[in-house]
């Protein structure tokens, strides 16, 4: 079968290579209020795809995913050889296809983002009631399990845990929940031994072979909420490991949030790279520079 692109997003390349496998490349774009930028973010890609692999390989026993191999040496020929997209080391993970469920399936562990927003407004988290006098960042009495539509076009829509039960079932609703909490609270040990604390995260889920499992990205600065466990205070919230330099600069610019961006000030893409790479850093204990293409174009 020849090798076909099925999808180009915002930050990723999806390539069909027959036989129930993609090919999924994370390029360096970066994306701000629904606008992709012009200037990439060095190693960004990488980051993303090296936490991927790593936190897949922690995650190992709570469910199966669907990575096969990030090695260039296992993708197809059309793709990884010279006539195929260039710098796929280190930003490319070849993977099962799945059926994927047609939920977010999040984890807040702090009171943050929307969520924050909805508790101001009426008390609740996507729907459901949270003890009175909370401030934004606080951490709430336990993980609590808070699933999202995913919008073709637009953004996400908080949903109830009933509402999701309507989606997928109450069968694979609950085991969702209680996947993902499992993951969260593993992760949330981890990051804690780093001095880091995830807020909150997004997991992708899917049926492979009639089983539920991880996909996509997994516990990266792209799908979660990292701070520093030591500039914590309930009330603010802390500065994460993302792309946070981005939204703040072009806050401050004027831009009126519609195509075409202006051209981002090399020390935003320096202090965004340097983020991104303190994330994985800190958090899996090894050096960017030691995982494949690193500093690469």
């Amino acid at each position: 079968m020849r090798v076909a692109r099925v999808h180009s997003g915002k930050v990723r390349d999806i390539y069909d290579c027959g036989d129930g496998r993609l090919l999924m490349v994370t390029s360096d774009r970066i994306s701000a209020f629904d606008v992709v930028l012009a200037e990439p973010i060095p190693d960004k890609g990488r980051v993303l795809t090296a936490l991927t692999a790593f936190w897949l390989g922690q995650l190992a026993d709570l469910a199966p995913n669907h990575l096969v191999s990030t090695d260039p040496a296992d993708f197809p020929e059309e793709v990884a050889g010279p006539a195929g997209p260039a710098g796929l080391a280190g930003r490319a993970m070849l993977v099962r296809r799945a059926d994927m469920l047609p939920i977010e399936c999040i984890v807040r562990g702090y009171l943050s983002g929307s969520a924050w927003k909805e508790y101001q407004s009426s008390g609740t988290m996507h729907g459901a009631a949270l003890p009175g006098g909370m401030s934004e960042a606080d951490r709430l009495p336990e993980p609590v399990f808070t699933p999202s539509t995913k919008a073709a076009e637009g953004h996400d829509v908080n949903l109830s845990f009933d509402q999701a039960i309507d989606l997928v079932g109450r069968e694979v609703a609950e085991v969702c929940r209680d996947l993902c909490l499992a993951a969260y609270r593993r992760a949330s040990r981890r990051a804690a031994e780093r001095g880091l604390i995830i807020a909150d995260t997004k997991f992708e889920l899917g049926f492979i072979d009639g089983r539920l499992a991880i996909c996509d990205e997994v516990l990266t600065p792209d799908s979660s909420r990292f701070w520093a466990a030591d500039a914590w205070v309930p009330g603010s919230s802390p500065p994460s490991f993302d792309k946070q330099p981005v939204r703040d600069w072009l806050e401050a610019s004027g831009w009126d949030k519609r195509p075409p961006p202006p051209p981002l000030a090399p020390e935003v893409v320096a202090e965004t790279r340097a983020r991104y790479v303190t994330a994985y850093e800190r958090i899996t204990g090894q050096s960017l520079v030691d995982w494949p293409g690193a500093g690469a174009p």
